[in-house]
């Protein structure tokens, strides 16, 4: 972890103020949706109203950018021109979405790739709670529980592809097959990719090789991985910055004829200071009735002993204060957060949502690695920073 004083991350204040998922009118569960109907896919509504602004367009490539959040473009902006340039409207519509809820990685990739709100498919967090108790770390998913039926939602990817639309899938090598890959993309042939110029090839080649209807996903991660162990801001984040800067390049210029290049991302990201980390390894009252705990630092979940839930929610309460909005599972799902949540899946949140506000975290050493606490920049919860994504557009 680098040491403090982290950098800076360059925030507007309004980047830490609370914005809710908006699923059905802009969020990231609209996009592909949106995409299929300029692609024909039968039952499919543009929503986003893409139909208008990519006439002529039968082949678009969707390149999500992890941790490109809305509110990094600025700072990026001055080591990436092409990005600036898109960012400016200069090549095509520049505009936002948000993600889902939570705004972390697993949950707005399946977000993003089955079309649906987080409630409906399942993925409720970067690690959730298992029915007979194991927990589950979506990142590192393999084959248990199936993909299938622990997202049973039919992929964007695999009802273009039954409509006649070629797709693929642009990635890592060593993602291929996951359980998070088959949850969020599975229907799409897929070609590995080890860094941002073979995502760009990939993503060209398969474009190219197109005679019809086609979509090609392309996924770059390095961003949000220098912004986690450096900061947004430090000097590997602006390299990487740069990095991303190279495959828009090589993507803008080498667009085949009634193509389109959509980027977004999965979430923001902001940098929280040392005084602002809560851990419940050295506060024991944090850990008193609670007897699992899943989620991530920005968003914790929280499973609470038998009659101990009101005992847990006035206790997280004291200790955090205006640092965090804590609340029941039933009131974070009537209140809209992941959108509607069938029985099935509810139990995946915990009896407790902690909604981390400001630059603070909820971290669990003991129940998680302790790695987890000792990042620079962190996301997950609903501040607009974290959940305000772009919807850039080249042509």
């Amino acid at each position: 972890m680098t040491s403090a004083p982290f950098p800076e991350d360059g925030l507007h204040p309004d980047a830490l103020r609370v914005i809710r998922p908006a699923y059905g009118t802009g969020s990231l569960a609209d996009l592909l949706p949106s995409v299929s109907a300029v692609l024909g896919v039968p039952g499919a509504a543009d929503v986003l109203g893409l139909t208008a602004r990519l006439d002529g367009v039968d082949r678009v490539a969707v390149l999500l950018v992890d941790g490109l959040g809305a509110y990094q473009l600025p700072l990026a902006a001055p080591h990436a021109p092409v990005l600036a340039d898109l960012a400016a409207g200069g090549r095509g519509h520049a505009g936002t979405l948000t993600s889902g809820f939570p705004s972390t990685t697993p949950v707005s990739l399946v977000t993003l790739g089955a079309g649906v709100p987080p409630g409906a498919h399942g993925v409720l967090g970067f690690t959730v709670r298992r029915p007979d108790g194991r927990p589950l770390t979506h990142i590192l998913w393999g084959d248990d529980p199936d993909p299938r039926e622990w997202q049973p939602v039919p992929t964007r990817l695999e009802l273009a592809a039954a409509a006649g639309v070629r797709v693929t899938v642009v990635s890592k090598p060593q993602f291929e097959g996951s359980g998070l890959s088959l949850a969020a993309n599975r229907g799409g042939a897929y070609r590995g990719a080890a860094d941002g110029m073979a995502v760009a090839d990939g993503i060209l080649a398969a474009l190219r090789e197109a005679d019809g209807p086609a979509l090609v996903y392309g996924y770059h991660p390095d961003l949000d991985h220098f912004g986690h162990e450096d900061g947004v801001g430090s000097e590997t984040w602006r390299e990487a910055a740069r990095g991303v800067d190279k495959l828009l390049d090589r993507l803008v210029h080498g667009l085949p004829p009634r193509s389109a290049l959509l980027v977004v991302a999965d979430h923001g990201q902001l940098n929280v200071p040392l005084e602002g980390r809560r851990d419940m390894a050295e506060i024991p009252a944090l850990r008193e009735g609670v007897v699992a705990v899943a989620g991530e630092p920005r968003v914790r979940y929280l499973y609470a002993a038998d009659g101990a839930l009101d005992d847990v929610l006035a206790t997280w309460r004291g200790i955090f204060g205006d640092d965090a909005w804590v609340t029941t599972r039933d009131e974070a799902i009537d209140d809209g957060w992941f959108g509607p949540v069938p029985a099935g899946h509810a139990d995946r949140i915990g009896d407790v949502v902690v909604f981390c506000r400001g630059r603070a975290i909820a971290a669990a050493s003991g129940w998680e690695p302790p790695k987890a606490g000792q990042l620079v920049a962190y996301h997950g919860s609903a501040t607009a920073v974290e959940m305000t994504v772009p919807l850039l557009i080249a042509r």
